[in-house]
Parts: structure tokens; C-alpha cells; sequence
């Protein structure tokens, strides 16, 4: 995968999921939270929008993300743009008026990458929906105060990446990130991601507290 592909695909994704997605469906419906389907990711609430591969999917119409701007798939997608900004302090950084530059083979990738962790999130907690939260795009859950996730990149790690984020840190060889624990997706083939969290759930609870300085 480009690294400035992947970079340029990623930051244009995650503001269509902050102005384009979260944000109507945050004044429409009350909630920020997103979610995976099939090729993409999309609104779990009114209004039903949805990301697919590299164009955004309204009722009937499919608009490709690739040139444009948030503020014209938003009108496009017949909502308005924006809503979620004030919310919380990090994000993608996209302005309304940025052009979106999106890598057919990156956003497939990354795609795929959302759709392994859905899976290896439900078959490790079944009873937790993860969310794919618009701060940060990341798709996550939380279990017994560890927070379970597959990021597809950020200024920590600049490339798909499984996390394991315990709420009071632990000490140990495994824990590798200043967050918890964090190990790149192309290294976790088949059911190894699975497994990740199922070792991340075992050393949290024989890993004592990290000692304050």
C-alpha cells in the first residue's frame, strides 16, 4: 500500500465520515456513531448514508468521492454539511471546501480492513456492536475498561493497526504503545487478529498497573 496514497484516502474518508455522515445523522438523529457495511462504512441512524468503495451511496445515488468537496456530496446527498467539529477536539482536519483525493485500490483496502475487524470485534465480544467513531476512525469496542480497536492509521502509527487500550495502563512486554498495546493488521493474517485481542484481554488481567513516575 502507497504510504501517501494511503495517507491522502484515509484523511479523505474519515472528513466524508465527519461532514458528510456524522454530522446529519447527528442533528437528524442525536448520535455521532457509525458503523460498518459491506465495502465501506455508514450511518447507523437517519439519515441512511452510506461510504462504498469511492463513492457515497444516497437512496438510488451513487456519487463519487474523488474530486469533490464534503460541502458538494452533501448537497449531492440532499443533507448539509458539517455538525460534529465542535464536539470533540482531534479529527481528520478536512475542511468543507477541501478537495477529496480517494484511491480506488487504498479505499478497498481499507474497507477491508474495517470489514476483519468487524468480524474479529463481534467474535471476541458478541454482545458489544463496535463503532466506527468519527473523532478518531476508528472502529472500536469497550469491554471490562479496555478499549479494543483497528485503526487504519494515524499520527501514531502511520498504517492499519490493531489496538488494545486497557483504561489504567499496564506493565509488560506486550504493552509496546504509550495507549496499551498496538500491532500493525498486515502482521495479524487470518484469525491472528482475533487472537490479539483475546492475548490483549488475557495480559490486562495478569499484567499489573503501570507505576506512576
Amino acid at each position: 500500500m502507497n504510504r501517501e496514497d494511503l495517507a491522502s484516502t484515509r484523511r479523505s474518508l474519515h472528513g466524508v465520515a465527519e461532514w458528510v455522515l456524522a454530522g446529519p445523522q447527528y442533528r437528524e438523529s442525536g448520535s455521532i456513531e457509525l458503523g460498518v457495511v459491506a465495502g465501506g462504512f455508514g450511518t447507523v441512524r437517519s439519515p441512511d448514508l452510506r461510504v462504498v468503495g469511492t463513492e457515497l451511496v444516497a437512496g438510488d445515488r451513487e456519487i463519487p468521492l474523488n474530486g469533490a468537496t464534503c460541502r458538494e456530496l452533501a448537497a449531492a446527498a440532499g443533507v448539509e454539511a458539517g455538525g460534529v467539529q465542535d464536539l470533540y477536539n482531534d479529527g481528520s482536519g478536512v475542511g468543507p471546501d477541501d478537495v477529496l483525493s480517494v484511491d480506488v485500490p487504498t479505499a478497498a483496502r481499507i474497507a477491508d480492513g474495517f470489514g476483519r475487524a468487524q468480524e474479529a470485534l463481534v467474535r471476541f465480544a458478541p454482545d458489544v456492536a463496535p463503532v466506527l467513531w468519527p473523532e478518531h476512525f476508528d472502529l472500536a469496542i469497550t469491554v471490562d475498561e479496555i478499549n479494543y480497536g483497528v485503526s487504519p492509521g494515524d499520527t501514531y502509527l502511520g498504517e492499519p493497526y490493531a489496538y488494545a487500550g486497557p483504561w489504567e495502563a499496564r506493565e509488560g512486554q506486550f504493552w509496546n504503545a504509550p495507549f496499551g498495546a498496538a500491532r500493525p493488521v498486515r502482521l495479524l493474517a487470518g484469525d491472528a487478529l482475533y487472537a490479539f485481542f483475546e492475548k490483549a484481554k488475557e495480559r490486562a488481567s495478569i499484567d499489573p498497573p503501570r507505576q506512576s513516575e
